[in-house]
C-alpha cells in the first residue's frame, strides 16, 4: 500500500476530534455520563468495555447522528470521516454486489453539488483498485452474501477509504471471525494506519484485539483509564471497567488478561482468547 491519509492541516497536531463532559443516552437513561475523549491524528485507539458501556454511542457522537445532552464535540473543520458498522447490523440479503456496496461511498463529482445517480468509469476503476488493494479484487461482482466474514469487513474497509476519510471508525471490525481473520484484520488496519490514517476501532476482544493496540480507552458510561495496553490493563481497572475481578499476565512482553471464575475457595482463571463483556 502507498496511500498516504491526508493530515487536516500539515504538521497540525490539534484534534480531529475533542469531545469534553460529553452525556447523552436514549430516553431518561444516561448511555455516556461526563465523557471526555480526544482523537489525535495519526492515532490508533481502541475503546473497550462491557456490553451497554457506550462504545457504539460514543461513535455515533463522533459521527455526529447522536447529539449529546451536556457537553461539547468539536470536529477539525472539514473532517473527512468513515463509520463501519458492526456486520451483525448489515442486512445480507439486500440485492447488491460487492462492488455496488463499495460504490455506495461515491461523492458529489467536482462542480456538482449530487451525486450521479450512476458511477463514472474512473469511480468503478477506483473501487476496483481499492478491492485490489485490500487483496479481494476480483470479488467485486459476488453478492455481498457470498463473502467470508473478513472478505465482508474488507469490503466495508474499501467502501469507507473510497472517500479518502481522515479518521475511520469501526464498530466491532473482529466480532464473529476466527483467528486467523482477527489476526488479518489487525495487521490491515496497523498498515492503514502507519500510512496516516486515524482509526478508532471498538472491541470485546481484550487478548485477541485490544492488547495488541498502542493506545486503549477502558469504557463503561464513563472513561475509566486511557493509555497503553500495559498501562491500562490492569486488574484495577478491569474490575472498574467490567465490574468483575480479573487477572493479568505477562506473556512476551503483552499483558495477557484472564477471566476469573470463583468456586468457593478454588477459583479459575480462564483466558479471554475471543469476546468477552
Amino acid at each position: 500500500m502507498n496511500r498516504r491519509f491526508g493530515a487536516h492541516g500539515a504538521g497540525s497536531d490539534a484534534p480531529l476530534v475533542d469531545l469534553r463532559g460529553v452525556t447523552c443516552g436514549y430516553g431518561s437513561e444516561a448511555v455516556l455520563d461526563g465523557v471526555d475523549f480526544s482523537m489525535s491524528p495519526g492515532r490508533f485507539t481502541g475503546v473497550v468495555g462491557p456490553s451497554g458501556s457506550g462504545k457504539t454511542t460514543l461513535l455515533r457522537v463522533i459521527t455526529g447522528t447522536v447529539e449529546p445532552a451536556i457537553g461539547s464535540v468539536r470536529r477539525a473543520d472539514g473532517l473527512r470521516l468513515a463509520y463501519v458498522p458492526q456486520v451483525e447490523t448489515v442486512n445480507w440479503n439486500f440485492p447488491v454486489t460487492v462492488a455496488e456496496c463499495v460504490l455506495m461511498a461515491r461523492t458529489a463529482r467536482r462542480g456538482s453539488r449530487r451525486r450521479a445517480p450512476w458511477p463514472s468509469g474512473d469511480e468503478r476503476r477506483a473501487a476496483d483498485e481499492m478491492l485490489d488493494r485490500l487483496g479481494i479484487g476480483g470479488l467485486g461482482a459476488r453478492h455481498i452474501r457470498e463473502l467470508s466474514g473478513g472478505q465482508q469487513q474488507r469490503m466495508f474497509i474499501a467502501r469507507a477509504l473510497l472517500g479518502e476519510p481522515q479518521l475511520l471508525l469501526m464498530d466491532e471490525p473482529t466480532s464473529g471471525v476466527d483467528v486467523k481473520t482477527r489476526h488479518e484484520i489487525v495487521h490491515l488496519l496497523g498498515e492503514l494506519n502507519d500510512e496516516g490514517l486515524s482509526i478508532v476501532v471498538t472491541t470485546h476482544d481484550l487478548n485477541g484485539m485490544a492488547a495488541h493496540l498502542p493506545h486503549l480507552v477502558c469504557l463503561n458510561r464513563e472513561v475509566i483509564a486511557a493509555g497503553s495496553p500495559s498501562e491500562v490493563l490492569t486488574p484495577t481497572v478491569l474490575e472498574r471497567t467490567y465490574g468483575a475481578p480479573m487477572d493479568v499476565l505477562e506473556h512476551g512482553g503483552m499483558p495477557v488478561v484472564v477471566d476469573h471464575y470463583g468456586f468457593g475457595s478454588r477459583g479459575r482463571s480462564m483466558p479471554l482468547t475471543g469476546e468477552s463483556s
